[in-house]
């Protein structure tokens, strides 16, 4: 078990949240939600030992081990694979540190051996002499293949360096574990491969993430992170957002309710605390006031922008083809992407899938002329107007100019502040904010920047690359509202199965040397017709 009780953490004259108590047990999976800067990670550091509370205690009961992923996935560059994983156990691996640093040293007196002896005893004791056969058996079952295990972390691709530091995590076999966007950089199929291994561990778990379907795979509480306090609602993402609704309309019924009550109250205290008959009456009525209460139902920190996506001109039939397409980076003797043909009809609404490295985001910067083909061509049609949104928006904020001043070159018209400053409003940026300079932006205030640029551009294509990426719950699910009422055509990357199951009617999936799979339909049913799991 892992509790609280009434911790508090303020960096300013303001609180991030306050008198938080709450017990995490019972091998309940907790999704750790809220809006982008209340404190989910701060709250989960604290949790961790990571970051000292103002106030407040965190107890994890006698006995039980906390594990936590490493949020560092190029931390361990050239550290042997298994020796990472093995650093899970921290008592363990420092125990096998300080006995060989003895061993190794020629100059070791006799005290140095029976200090040895003991490390010897600890390691022991910790299953040492098994540890490399555990963790190569953990990183086995989490895909990393065997002939990997004893070269360095730099030789594991990028897609799955996030298995190695869950495996480290899971090492020390821990009964509490703490995950802070365990789905980050991983695509589609290694999500569905952790959700399965999270399912199958016996444990604890509080976990931050913003991938609604991850979420109501796994979780069965959601620890709702609002209004500076920690709610804990039971069943999944989906349960929270039913209940969380109903919740707030049993206060507002009940709210309205007292009102009432309150009124008929006051009118008869009004027309008869004058009245000698009536007086006993009346007083009594005054006393039924003072016991009424109206609860607070405060504002919630939660906002959700206004996004819509218009198109100048409309396509009718095709928008782009894709012919015999091949990519080199120089100074490479490998293809990125080979022999590509496809079209792209106007208003279909594409999700490009495949593993991490296969080429996904080359395939977009190509389509938005941010590179060239090495061979084959691509070909849009005339009137077409692609929009991009980059998976790393950064060289579109190089210049040293405030929001304003930034979404006023995308309008195309002079004088036409109104419409920079609504389009702003809409996406959450206002009053001051909007003169705050665009390089102090976080991740998820530049992709929301990115969003009125193409509000304002109007293209009649849009090539969007993991465009939820740092985007709390309320922007991705105001995106996608957006994205469904677009008119044009849509071509996008993303690893949230919610937001490609809601948008996609066709699947263009690439894979490491071997032809792309096509497939017309939703993934929902792309994952049916592969025999897939959901």
């Amino acid at each position: 078990m892992l509790a609280t009780s009434n911790i508090a953490v303020q960096f300013g004259a303001k609180p991030l949240f306050e008198q938080v108590t709450v017990k995490f047990s019972d091998g309940n999976r907790y999704g750790l939600i809220g809006a982008n800067g209340c404190g989910k990670s701060t709250l989960m550091k604290v949790l961790g030992g990571d970051l000292d509370a103002s106030a407040g205690d965190v107890m994890l009961q006698t006995g039980m081990r906390l594990g936590k992923l490493n949020q560092n996935q190029f931390g361990y560059e050239d550290q042997r694979v298994i020796d990472v994983v093995m650093q899970g156990h921290a008592e363990m691996w420092q125990a096998m540190q300080q006995r060989d640093l003895i061993y190794a040293n020629p100059d070791a007196t006799d005290d140095d051996y029976m200090r040895a002896a003991e490390l010897e005893g600890k390691f022991a004791e910790y299953g040492g002499y098994n540890a490399e056969a555990r963790a190569g058996s953990i990183l086995t079952d989490a895909g990393i293949p065997e002939a990997q295990h004893n070269g360095p972390m730099r030789e594991v691709p990028p897609g799955l360096k996030l298995r190695v530091l869950l495996a480290q995590a899971l090492f020390s076999r821990p009964d509490v574990l703490l995950l802070d966007e365990p789905t980050n950089n991983l695509d589609i199929h290694s999500i569905g491969w952790l959700e399965r291994t999270l399912n199958d561990y016996d444990a604890t778990m509080i976990i931050i993430s913003h991938d609604r379907h991850f979420l109501n795979q796994v979780c069965t509480h959601v620890a709702d992170l609002d209004f500076q306090q920690l709610r804990i609602y039971p069943g999944n993402y989906d349960d929270f957002m039913l209940a969380s609704v109903q919740a707030r309309a049993r206060v507002e019924a009940a709210n309205d309710k007292a009102r009432d009550r309150i009124s008929d109250l006051q009118e008869f205290v009004r027309r008869f605390s004058a009245n000698a008959s009536k007086a006993r009456q009346a007083t009594s009525r005054k006393k039924q006031l003072e016991k009424i209460k109206i609860e607070e139902i405060k504002p919630s920190s939660r906002q959700n922008p206004y996004i819509r996506f218009e198109q100048a001109k409309k396509l009718y039939r095709s928008a782009v083809n894709i012919e015999n397409l091949t990519f080199r980076y120089p100074n490479s003797d490998v293809d990125v992407l080979s022999n590509l043909t496809f079209n792209i009809e106007a208003g279909e609404r594409i999700a490009i899938i495949g593993p991490n490295g296969v080429g996904k985001t080359t395939l977009m910067r190509l389509l938005a002329g941010e590179l060239h083909p090495t061979k084959g061509k691509i070909t849009w049609v005339e009137n077409a107007q692609p929009g991009y949104m980059p998976q790393d928006p950064q060289a579109e904020f190089e210049l040293k100019t405030d929001l304003f001043t930034w979404m006023s070159t995308w309008t195309g018209k002079a004088d036409d502040d109104q419409i920079v400053r609504a389009t702003l409003g809409r996406l959450l940026f206002s009053g001051e904010e909007t003169k705050k300079s665009v390089k102090v932006l976080s991740g998820g205030e530049k992709g929301r920047m990115i969003y009125g640029k193409l509000m304002l551009t109007k293209p009649n294509v849009l090539l969007m690359d993991e465009p939820t990426n740092h985007m709390d719950m309320e922007t991705i699910e105001s995106l996608q509202i957006g994205l469904e009422h677009y008119p044009g055509t849509l071509v996008f990357v993303s690893h949230d199965r919610e937001f490609v199951g809601g948008l996609a009617t066709r699947i263009i999936e690439l894979r490491p040397g071997m032809p792309i799979k096509e497939f017309k339909g939703t993934y929902d049913e792309y994952l049916k017709a592969q025999n897939l799991e959901s």
